[in-house]
């Protein structure tokens, strides 16, 4: 046993070397660290995986085969791991440390965590956790100094690159022991401030604010009240320790925990507070499959006995003023919790003025920043759908359809489906094959009753989620059925086809038997890709030899205006 665990030791310590050698051969470190000031390292934290004859040593751990009952050869106790292998590996590091403490390969801290097959199954621990306390200073002036000159002192933008580092830093306990939960909120608000009216970098700044908060809640805060086991799907399920509550524990730690009512957006000074931003970041501007985390958060909160935690999963999480998520007249009642994604409607008269009032209290939540991924829970003597078969038989979809049946609504529809149309959101009560973007009821009832709309036809196709959404298919067929094939519906249909599925067949070849039909539909495939031209001809025509056959049967003016569709797809 002595000679295998020789080797073992030989091809750890071999891999340990071999990833530094590696390392240091690097040329851009220093380039690397010069973006900006809140950098200090390129490399924090290393996993060693033992596995005989192919040992690993890397900076990301993917987490394979971790689940996987080891059958090897070598495996050793826990006790020679943590007492013998375990130090031995570490006096290595260190000394590689030693060397490369103020180079710019080392973060200011270093951690070397180890997976090891064990007698008792597979062992991960953390070996060592390694601090350059120079660079650790040096970084907190670095902070305070940031924060100071571009935050608080400051109107202009600030750089992706610097959220990045500083959002994970204000968490980071090694830099803050103590949390200082109000100020590191007031950075948060600051960074979405300065960055307003540039509408992708916000969204790039908003991104780093929540994954930050999100590991800071699965990895240190969620971990000290909830036992954690990661599900099939990755995903964290939790459940409460014994005996544990958030206020028996606040109230031996940091003083009286106070869960008061605020105002709109306002969050408190306890760690439970950056649980509930993190939920409220997740819920207004994560796309609709991140949704359910951000109501887990919630969840989570409610649990450890936050009264604001309950009272956001019934009333909203407070962003909103309570005059613009609760309306209620003679005609109409709208209330809207943001949490839950949720606008619950009911038409007392079914009249234009309860519609109107309705599509107003939706439009004007949607232009503060209200999920566009909601639903409507209706309730309404009417039951009206589309005529378009397979969507969706939903309060949402009867809602729009309603509404449609008053011309005089019609432009203010336009206006809440150019608010609502937006490309990877989905109402959140439809799923699978009849999952469809916001806006998508208002845009295909209005394409279907009038040739105003089929601008708006055009610009919703320009959105849509093909690899995720079926339903425009459904749509083109109604709309050709409904609008036929004209000089006014070509453009919107043919923004349409861009957007189908293979599945779709349109019987439409007799219509494009009238020349000066065919002429205009031409000139719309022209200005496509050829791969484009090929995708909008094949629900139409088939496959290209189909097209090509027509053609070669076709004569006049007809056989060219067939060969130039041929030219456009690239054939």
């Amino acid at each position: 046993m002595s000679t295998l665990y020789d080797q073992a030791m030989e091809e750890m310590i071999t891999t340990i070397h071999e990833w530094f050698d590696e390392q240091e051969k690097r040329d851009d470190l220093e380039s690397v660290v010069k973006r900006t000031t809140l950098q200090m390292g390129i490399v924090n934290d290393i996993v060693l995986d033992y596995k005989p004859g192919r040992t690993t040593v890397d900076s990301l751990d993917l987490g394979l085969d971790d689940d996987v009952k080891s059958k090897q050869a070598v495996a050793f106790t826990e006790e020679q791991v943590r007492n013998e292998i375990g130090p031995k590996l570490v006096e290595v590091v260190q000394a590689r440390l030693d060397k490369l403490a103020d180079t710019p390969l080392i973060d200011y801290r270093f951690t070397l965590r180890g997976k090891f097959p064990t007698t008792e199954g597979k062992l991960q621990l953390t070996l060592l956790e390694w601090i350059n306390e120079e660079k650790r200073k040096q970084l907190l002036e670095r902070i305070h100094t940031y924060v100071d000159k571009n935050l608080e002192n400051s109107t202009y933008p600030t750089k992706p690159l610097e959220s990045f580092f500083l959002t994970r830093h204000l968490l980071d306990p090694k830099l803050f022991p103590e949390l200082d939960v109000a100020w590191i909120l007031r950075q948060y608000d600051r960074i979405q401030e300065l960055n307003q009216g540039r509408p992708e970098a916000l969204a790039e700044h908003r991104g780093d604010i929540t994954r930050a908060l999100t590991a800071w809640a699965e990895n240190q805060f969620l971990p000290q009240y909830f036992d954690v086991q990661s599900s099939a799907y990755r995903t964290n399920e939790y459940s409460l320790k014994p005996g544990v509550t958030l206020q028996s524990n606040i109230d031996t730690q940091t003083g009286q925990y106070s869960d008061e009512q605020g105002k709109a957006q306002t969050f408190g000074t306890q760690p439970i507070d950056l649980l509930l931003y993190a939920a409220v970041m997740i819920l207004r501007f994560e796309p609709s499959y991140s949704k359910a985390q951000g109501q887990t958060f919630l969840e989570l909160a409610k649990q450890l006995g936050s009264r604001r935690a309950a009272r956001m999963m019934t009333e909203g999480s407070g962003t909103y003023a309570k005059d613009d998520i609760h309306v209620k007249t003679e005609e109409v009642e709208c209330k809207a919790n943001d949490v839950f994604a949720l606008m619950n409607i009911h038409i007392r008269k079914e009249e234009a003025g309860a519609y109107q009032q309705a599509l107003t209290f939706i439009i004007h939540l949607l232009k503060q920043g209200f999920p566009k991924g909601y639903k409507i829970k209706l309730k309404s003597a009417v039951k009206q759908y589309l005529p378009i078969k397979g969507l969706a038989k939903s309060d949402t979809h009867r809602f729009f359809a309603n509404a449609l049946e008053y011309p005089e609504l019609h432009p203010l529809l336009e206006e809440y489906a150019r608010e609502a149309i937006q490309e990877f959101e989905f109402y959140e009560d439809t799923e699978g094959e009849k999952s469809c973007m916001p806006g998508s009821y208002a845009t295909f009832g209005l394409g279907l009753v009038d040739e105003r709309y089929f601008p708006l036809v055009e610009y919703y196709m320009g959105e849509v989620d093909d690899e995720h959404q079926l339903i425009q298919d459904k749509f083109i067929a109604a709309f050709v059925e409904k609008q036929g094939v004209t000089a006014q519906s070509i453009p919107a249909l043919v923004a349409s086809l861009r957007r189908s599925t293979d599945s779709l067949k349109l019987k439409i070849q007799t219509e494009l038997e009238n020349e000066e039909i065919l002429e205009l539909l031409v000139r719309q495939i022209q200005e496509l890709e050829y791969y484009e031209a090929e995708h909008v001809l094949y629900p139409i025509f088939g496959k290209v030899e189909k097209l090509s056959m027509l053609a070669r049967k076709a004569e006049g003016r007809r056989k060219e205006l067939l060969l130039e569709l041929l030219q456009a797809a690239g054939k």
